[in-house]
Order: C-alpha cells, then structure tokens, then sequence
C-alpha cells in the first residue's frame, strides 16, 4: 500500500490529495477509492497546512469554542484552533482558548462524553472535524451528540467530503468531488462493483485500510 496510491495535485493548496482506486468497504458503505488521510493526520507539518487552509477558505468569523476531533483528526484540530486564536476568532470560553476533544463510542456506538468532557461540549459554540466523509452518516452521530449534550452547532468541516451538505448543514472541506469528479459511493446492497463481481480490496475505517 506504502507506494500504490496516486497523487492528484489541487489548486491552492501544496499538498496533493492521496488515492488508491479500488473497491473499498467502509462502515456505512462501498466506495470506489481509498482515500489515504494517514500523513495528514500524523505529520505535523501537513496537519497545518490542512489546518491553515480551512481557517484561511471556510472557517475565518466562525465563533468556537470547542472542536470535536473525529476520525484521529486531533492534530489538525489542535492547528486549526491555533490558526482560528491568531485570526482573533471569538468564543465565549472563560479561559479564552478551544478546547480540543473525541468522540468516545459506547458498545452500541453511541457517542459519549464523560462528566470532565461535559462542560465543554454544554452550551459551547462545537465545530466538528471530519477526516473522509462519503455519506453523512459518521456527521449525524456527532450533530446529534452534540445536541444532546447540550452543545450548539458552530460548523462542520472535513479533510475530504464527497458532500457539500448534510441535512441542510454545509460541510466545508479542503478536498472534494472536484478533485476527484469519479469518486463514488454506494449503499452495500447497491453497490455497482459488487453486482458486477469485483471482488473488495480492502477494508476501511479511520485508522486507515486492510487490504485482503
């Protein structure tokens, strides 16, 4: 896997988007591309300059107080808050910052937070972070989490996101179908590549892909 996926160069930003083009499965589906998040979200050098672009293209005004980090996004969550602090973004925390949390999953998968995690997630400005999103359905666990927590919904935003909404919330991403116009998705009982039996490759979630 180390050297099989392509580089697809994008417009305004240094760093090009890494694919492996395949049948890939997913939790909530079946997609035609491996879409590689792993430098991204380890390199601290990379995870800036995602964190940069989305401030500097999406995020700039935004009022945050704290960002919910799915997917191993902590990292570029934690420059993200930087970048917002240096652009003097407003939020309404006592100690002045953002803070930087996951999401934990119960055995149902449920999202939770726990008594010290609370605080600041109830009556906070939340900002989610994503890593790949396809369906959506990764977002509404968080939204309604966030919801239920008493939190209020700042924005959504991701590495990559074949949408550019969710239920009428934009998802702002720093890649997207432009960049990958052939980029597909399909429910498993849908799926096109397995009604024309091709076999999966691998198997994907946030921690990255096992091929078979």
């Amino acid at each position: 896997m180390e050297n099989s996926y392509q580089k697809i160069e994008v417009t305004g930003i240094s760093l090009p988007l890494k694919v492996t083009r395949g049948h890939f499965a997913t939790n909530h589906s079946h997609t035609n591309y491996y879409i590689d998040l792993t430098t991204v979200k380890t390199r601290a050098s990379e995870a800036h300059t995602v964190a940069a672009k989305l401030v500097e293209r999406y995020l700039f005004g935004l009022v945050v107080d704290t960002i919910i980090c799915d997917e191993g996004t902590e990292v570029i969550g934690a420059f993200i808050a930087e970048e917002l602090t240096k652009s003097g973004a407003m939020n309404t925390n006592a100690h002045k910052t953002i803070y930087i949390i996951k999401p934990e999953f119960n055995t149902n998968s449920q999202i939770i937070f726990r008594d010290n995690i609370k605080p600041m997630v109830r009556g906070k400005n939340v900002l989610i972070l994503e890593g790949s999103v396809s369906t959506g359905k990764s977002i509404n666990k968080v939204i309604e989490a966030v919801k239920y927590y008493g939190g209020k919904l700042s924005g959504v935003t991701a590495v990559f996101s074949a949408i550019t909404a969710y239920n009428g919330i934009p998802v702002v991403s720093v890649y997207g179908k432009n960049d990958l116009p052939d980029y597909a998705y399909a429910d498993y009982n849908e799926c096109p590549l397995c009604k024309a039996g091709q076999p999966i490759d691998g198997l994907v979630n946030s921690f990255g892909v096992s091929m078979i």
